[in-house]
């Protein structure tokens, strides 16, 4: 989950760092489209981010389809594609390379987009361990295992303009003024594409033949509720049940790429501002190495605290949304002042505060919630629609922003962190701490009609939006009643894996850690065998409780009783 993150946010922020170099060298083409049509070079971004959207709407639902090891492969070999064609792209004419450019680049935003929800779900499906119930490693700390594994996307900036920087200077006989060679401007983008293409190569052969296991939880989930192929009724229920958490996620995450993607569209204008030189391409190369930088500090911290009890997910993006809200709102009502009078340096601290807290905030919790907050069946396809809704916030900047200058930008797009703040305060759960495997036992309950017997931690107020605290959703939370239940739930497991063993005697199963019962649990559930409910037939008024208190009780069981 590392070495594609950052190959694919390497690939797709290298479009924006080219594009100065090519309207540097190809000024008639790029610029001034006396060569070139303007509307096939606006679509080069255009036409990169529907890419993106086609393949998180394609290969999430491909992903719940097929298992996620085959959408991982997928993803691989398209992007490898991908690759090789912006490599190679080329045409008769200057118009005929733009066009072949654009193309090649909705085909590699395929790739990139279905590794959203494919490397969110497996990477949180692998961040939990095997057996009946989760450790404790497994919820305090899955958020950290996701989002560290995410930061990669930093990298993967850093590692592209970079590598950018170095070949310039190399092609460019050590120079990084204009004019540029246009021949060595081109060696320039080319080699920097081929670079990514021999990890992504690895990645096709290490997807295929390492990750076997990828699509277990999924299988293991399907055969619980006895479905093959895509879980539509799942998919029904998700949208009946959890409305309000797709709206939270697809919408948070538009919100987000207003903000993130906008903030890359005009970071070229900003260096303006600052440096007041925009003819060396390098001048803006630097001020971006240096934005990479302060987004990374974000990027780490979000690791840092996404797991904390008194922070976690939600309040990350609330203040996330409200950091960047405060940084654009205040230069909107007085732009000349901070761009262009004395607040310059004041404007400076605020863009890249903006980019900090974009890291530190939603565009870290986004990925990891969109996946987190959805039962197995459907989650790379809730993931994928809520990724794409993302994807359009960032259409939506990049259309946008060829109709308003930039005062005007900072009018419109703080508004759009407010709204992502309320948004997630009002509809998205925080699901810190809380074991993916108990949700995985709420969705059993929901599925099977029998929503309302279900009384666990799945419920209780704490791991519940707002929105859905004001509908009754923790009405049936009841401690008690649900340990009794899970006890019960997990002694009819327990009879049926033993007659299993009796039934074939080598006890080769399909699922071998299902069936992995420590001595302990064996030794209880002999004990209380018959028992039903918190009373016992068999005894003076014995209890489960009582029983289990008077045995050294296994991990399996300590887990229950907390």
């Amino acid at each position: 989950m590392t070495l594609d993150l950052i190959d694919g946010s390497y690939v797709l922020f290298s479009i924006g760092n080219v594009k100065p170099l090519f309207t540097a060298a190809f000024p008639d083409c790029w610029h001034n489209y006396k060569v070139c049509t303007k509307t096939w070079v606006q679509a080069v971004d255009y036409l990169e981010i529907l890419g993106i959207i086609v393949g998180q709407i394609l290969v999430g639902v491909l992903g719940d389809w097929l298992g996620r090891r085959w959408g991982l492969i997928q993803d691989a070999v398209i992007m490898f594609l991908g690759l090789i064609m912006l490599t190679a792209s080329w045409g008769t004419t200057l118009n005929g390379w733009v066009i072949c450019y654009t193309w090649s680049l909705f085909f590699y935003g395929i790739g990139v987009g279905g590794e959203y929800p494919m490397t969110a779900t497996s990477g949180m499906e692998n961040a939990v361990g095997a057996g009946k119930i989760s450790t404790r490693e497994d919820r305090l700390h899955r958020g950290r295992k996701v989002t560290s594994a995410f930061l990669m996307q930093g990298w993967g900036q850093w590692a592209n303009q970079v590598i950018l920087i170095l070949l310039l200077l190399i092609f460019h006989g050590g120079k990084s003024g204009a004019p540029y060679n246009k021949t060595l401007v081109q060696w320039t983008y080319r080699v920097s594409f081929a670079i990514p293409a021999v990890g992504t190569l690895w990645l096709c052969y290490y997807r295929t033949y390492k990750m076997r296991s990828a699509s277990k939880v999924l299988q293991q989930a399907k055969k619980k509720q006895s479905v093959t192929g895509y879980d539509v009724k799942s998919l029904s229920y998700t949208f009946t049940y959890f409305g309000g958490r797709v709206f939270a996620t697809a919408a948070a995450w538009y919100a987000n790429d207003v903000f993130f993607y906008g903030n890359k569209l005009f970071q070229a204008e900003f260096i303006s501002t600052l440096s007041g030189d925009t003819s060396s391409v390098m001048v803006n190369w630097l001020w971006n190495l240096l934005n990479i930088g302060v987004s990374l500090v974000g990027y780490y911290l979000a690791s840092f605290l996404i797991d904390n009890k008194n922070y976690g997910r939600k309040w990350m993006q609330i203040v996330g949304f409200m950091g960047d809200f405060i940084c654009f709102i205040i230069p909107a009502f007085n732009y000349s002042y901070y761009a262009e009078g004395a607040g310059v340096h004041k404007f400076m601290a605020m863009y890249f505060l903006s980019s900090f807290f974009n890291q530190f905030g939603p565009n870290s919790v986004t990925f990891l919630v969109a996946a987190e907050v959805f039962p197995t069946p459907v989650r790379a396809s809730a993931h994928g629609f809520s990724a794409a809704c993302g994807k359009l916030g960032a259409l939506t900047a990049a259309v946008l922003y060829n109709y308003i200058d930039v005062p005007t930008r900072f009018m419109v797009v703080p508004w759009f962190g407010l709204a992502g703040a309320l948004i997630t305060f009002v509809f998205l759960p925080d699901t810190t701490g809380l074991d993916l495997k108990e949700q995985e036992r709420r969705w059993a309950y929901i599925r099977a009609g029998r929503e309302n017997e279900y009384h666990g931690v799945a419920i209780h107020p704490q791991h519940l939006s707002l929105w859905e605290r004001m509908r009754g959703g923790a009405k049936n939370y009841n401690a008690q009643k649900d340990y009794e239940q899970r006890v019960e739930e997990m002694r009819a497991d327990w009879e049926a894996a033993m007659a299993r063993r009796v039934a074939e005697k080598e006890g080769a199963q399909d699922e071998v850690d299902e069936d992995n019962w420590s001595s302990e649990v064996s030794t209880f559930f002999e004990r209380t065998r018959g028992m039903k409910g918190p009373k016992s037939n068999v005894g003076p008024e014995r209890s489960i409780e009582e029983e289990s208190d008077d045995l050294e009780l296994s991990p399996e069981l300590k887990e229950l009783k907390k």
